[in-house]
């Protein structure tokens, strides 16, 4: 069933987002030259910029999914920026310096003077390539989720988000897209506050937070460090501090969406205090986010909570053969609330190893339970599928004597649609909507429409910055550099326009063909992983490696990139590990083919 807003939600959210959108315009109208248009004529203070950094990385995703990655496996994914720190006072004392430096608009035109033309537009493209896609999820993510909880259509959704982040950005450029981040931060904090709050008041008055904090720790959900060297595991703290720190080198350092962010800063001072106020609140934001999903998970003690948070799915399986089954485990899932809703007010008061015990038994039946209906759910969904096949394959047979007819190529159009749907009906996987539903389902009127602009919100602050940078690196890295004749700054501010209605159009496309991974920011940051080690690599030649020439990076980028996909494809490692193989690689390969003398 899906939600009916309240009127007074519905005003609060679109109050939320015109407003946000018009001040952008408003405020930044009128950009006539590049200065001005790409590095929002570097005016930007360094409060300003550290909150829109932190907004360009904090996208919807990072709120549905962040939450729900907490709610299923508690607080160990803020492991993952414990090199965020220690990326942010490198980049402050290497990176930042050299662009002041040199003037650059983007980090690919040091590359150039570093190197050659043809290393400056391979590392530009990869970029392009890599940030497209991310730039098409952080639509998708919130559209495929209000879709499914609110019933909305899709591809309206991405529509509506894309155009109203293209109206500001294309309007303003950079400074459209650092103003309004200000605002949406603002949109960020004061919900999730709220949420956390009203989270703690919806629990039973004799649990105190310490209380719940207590119950949330015998479940296992409070574990943050583990110190293990498991390859299997994905969130240790060496993957957070290792492969994390090249993680956010490369996207701090040479991702233009965020090093845009801090060039326009006022002054170099400006920019490295914008930086080191992102990592100073950074962890603790993400700490705070994950929060919020462990205490969902512990309000979910004391009230009943669904099998799978996607009505969908559920009504789907109940309607198959293995509705019954189904049923028999939401009756299991019920009993066993009972006992987990007494040994959770039990816990809140003796305190004792044995009840922590038990209660950590009953939460592991728990996942069990989630984990067998997903596998119904996905049961229900094939045999629905194979059986619309079975009929679809029949009645085409049935008119093949024909194959020119509408009816036969109506019937023909019909099986492809089939095949599209059985591609991306992922609807098993509910970690993403676990923060969506509990919104809509145990919270007030008025912060509904507050959470659910929050979640906007924060889609459009990155999208804004992705189709941004976007559009800046083909404007200046390929478009402006292979000009044969310099056609003046408000030519190139008229293109970089265009260029960000192009971007923002192709990102609304990618949403539209975007399907749902294991989780959502996993998906993005696998993204990354795949791109960004190979991009630090160059960076860090050309920084401090000076004998190495430009045809051995190009060269040694080219294959780096080709063992990486290979690497991801066949799963070497975790994808955090990623990023520093590919730094290597390339810095190893480099290396020989320059030694070799063979492109000297």
């Amino acid at each position: 069933m899906h939600q009916t807003l309240d009127w007074i939600d519905w005003a609060v959210l679109i109050a939320t987002l015109l407003t946000i959108v018009g001040y952008g315009t408003w405020k930044t109208r009128g950009s006539k030259n590049v200065q001005d248009y790409v590095r929002g004529g570097n005016t930007t203070k360094w409060w300003t910029i550290g909150l829109s950094v932190m907004a360009t990385q904090a996208s919807a995703i990072t709120f549905l999914s962040t939450t729900g990655q907490a709610f299923s496996d508690g607080m160990g994914f803020v492991q993952f920026y414990f090199g965020l720190p220690i990326a942010m006072v490198i980049i402050c004392l290497v990176f930042i310096p050299l662009y002041h430096r040199l003037k650059v608009y983007t980090a690919y035109e040091f590359l150039e003077n570093r190197f050659d033309l043809k290393t400056r537009s391979l590392t530009a493209i990869l970029f392009l390539i890599q940030r497209g896609l991310a730039a098409g999820i952080t639509i998708f993510a919130p559209a495929i989720i209000l879709s499914v909880v609110l019933g909305w259509n899709i591809v309206t959704l991405n529509i509506i988000i894309g155009a109203l982040v293209i109206i500001y950005t294309v309007s303003g450029g950079t400074k459209a897209v650092t103003v309004t981040q200000k605002q949406q931060m603002f949109v960020i904090f004061a919900g999730m506050v709220a949420a956390l709050i009203i989270i703690i008041n919806l629990i039973p008055d004799e649990v105190s937070f310490i209380d719940a904090i207590d119950i949330a720790g015998a479940t296992g959900k409070m574990q943050v460090l583990d110190f293990s060297f498991d390859l299997e595991n994905r969130y240790t703290v060496w993957t957070g501090l290792i492969g994390g720190t090249f993680l956010m080198l490369s996207y701090f350092g040479t991702d233009q969406s965020q090093v845009q962010r801090y060039l326009s800063g006022k002054s170099m001072k400006e920019m490295q205090m914008g930086l080191l106020f992102n990592g100073l609140f950074k962890v603790p934001m993400q700490f705070f986010i994950l929060l919020v999903g462990v205490m969902v998970f512990v309000f979910y003690q004391f009230n009943p909570s669904p099998l799978n948070f996607i009505d969908k799915s559920t009504q789907t399986v109940l309607a198959s053969d293995y509705g019954e089954e189904y049923k028999s485990l939401q009756d299991k899932q019920a009993i066993l609330f009972s006992d987990k809703q007494k040994l959770s007010l039990k816990l809140a008061t003796d305190k004792s190893d044995n009840t922590r015990i038990q209660l950590s038994k009953l939460d592991s039946i728990e996942k069990s339970y989630r984990l067998e209906s997903k596998f119904l759910i996905k049961k229900a969904i094939d045999t629905e599928y194979a059986n619309t096949y079975t009929r679809l394959q029949s009645e085409l047979e049935g008119l093949r004597a024909n194959p020119v007819s509408d009816a036969f190529i109506h019937k023909e159009n019909e099986l492809k649609s089939l095949y599209n749907d059985a591609a991306k009906d992922t609807q098993t996987n509910d970690r993403d909507y676990m923060f969506i539903r509990f919104i809509l389902n145990h919270l007030p009127t008025g912060l509904i429409g507050l959470l659910l602009a929050v979640i906007l919100s924060a889609a459009m602050s990155s999208t804004a910055s992705e189709i941004n940078a976007l559009a800046t690196i083909t404007s200046i890295d390929l478009y402006g550099r292979n000009l044969k004749e310099d056609k003046g700054e408000e030519h190139m501010v008229k293109m970089t326009k265009w260029f960000t209605l192009s971007w923002g159009i192709v990102a609304i496309i990618i949403a539209c063909f975007a399907d749902l991974a294991e989780n959502l920011i996993q998906l993005v940051n696998i993204i990354g992983s795949i791109f960004y080690g190979n991009v630090l690599g160059i960076f860090l030649l050309a920084f401090f490696f000076k004998y190495i020439k430009g045809n051995a990076v190009f060269t040694g980028a080219l294959i780096t990139q080709a063992i990486v996909i290979l690497g991801w494809w066949l799963d070497w490692m975790p994808y955090l590990w990623l990023n520093l193989f590919g730094c290597l690689l390339v810095i190893l390969i480099a290396h020989i083919l320059q030694l070799k003398k063979k492109f000297v």
